[in-house]
């Protein structure tokens, strides 16, 4: 067979595949966001749930998840950027920092039901923080961490080496090599670890349901003091998150309209991910143009 042939056979193939996925993937959101969009309105989107009755909305529960993902985003992206900064820059080849990366790997492979049990365990028994907010955090930041470290310290060694030396042949600071040349040039891929953290945030429930516990207490969006056990921003108190109620209305099935609840949360869910995906790389975008205009004016 000729070499153009197979090459023609070779670049159908792969194209088929990568079609393939791209269908199963729209066909998938696509149905998801069909069977869940004719139930949202401003009331689904607002309204407390119902317990036994039909009716109710998702307003605590969205919230909550909103909350959790910037309390769980506080938490994981200085610790993960620093982290894979550190393994990228600063760490010295060896045993240890083999060992480290290796730890790193097996973390990342852990089910979340069994970070829900160390989360259980740990943050709510031993510390006492009980079923809340933080909790939830904590435990997803311990989940979510693996991936910032490795996506961050990949983006780091990705940049080229003839830039770090630029910046060595001029005198710079390790710091400043790291601030003005490595970091401009390492964000979008930053990000992009972001985002997919921040995806697994918004649909985490297994990990959930042993740390920020699968009921949420009378809430006063009046009250903004997060010191207050009422006040929306208490971080001590329980959150069903979003991803948590779908399960829980599914399993149940308490409601004569569960089954409509549940689409139109899961549709909620998934318009959620894809605009937080579309504002991070924007921003991701916005922030490296306004980086890479302050180097050159520098």
């Amino acid at each position: 067979m000729k070499p153009k042939t197979v090459d023609r056979i070779a670049t159908g193939v792969i194209v088929t595949f990568a079609l393939a996925i791209v269908a199963i993937l729209v066909g998938l959101l696509g149905f998801i966001i069909f069977r869940g969009i004719g139930h949202i309105s401003w009331d689904f989107l607002t309204s407390k749930p119902q317990n036994l009755r039909a009716g109710g909305g998702i307003g605590p529960q969205l919230f909550n998840s909103i909350y959790l993902l910037i309390l769980t985003l506080i938490i994981t992206i200085p610790l993960g950027w620093g982290a894979g900064i550190y393994m990228a820059e600063y760490a010295k080849p060896g045993r240890i920092t083999n060992m480290i990366r290796l730890v790193v790997e097996v973390l990342s492979s852990f089910p979340s039901i069994v970070i829900g049990l160390f989360g259980l365990l740990v943050l709510v028994n031993t510390f006492g923080f009980g079923f809340s907010l933080l909790s939830g955090a904590l435990a997803l930041a311990v989940f979510n961490l693996p991936l910032m470290v490795r996506t961050t310290e990949q983006a780091f060694r990705s940049v080229p080496k003839a830039q770090k030396e630029a910046g060595l042949a001029l005198g710079l600071s390790k710091w400043k090599i790291i601030t003005s040349i490595l970091l401009p040039v390492a964000l979008p891929a930053m990000i992009t670890g972001t985002i997919l953290a921040a995806g697994r945030i918004f649909g985490e429930a297994a990990a959930l349901m042993f740390t920020a516990g699968m009921s949420s207490p009378p809430l006063d969006f009046t009250n903004w003091n997060p010191f207050s056990e009422r006040s929306p921003l208490n971080p001590m108190r329980p959150a069903e998150t979003l991803a948590v109620h779908i399960w829980k209305v599914n399993s149940e099935q308490l409601k004569p309209d569960a089954a409509e609840i549940a689409a139109g949360a899961s549709a909620v869910l998934v318009i959620m991910v894809l605009l937080f995906n579309l504002f991070a790389r924007w921003f991701g975008r916005f922030v490296y143009r306004r980086m890479t205009a302050a180097k050159r004016m520098d």
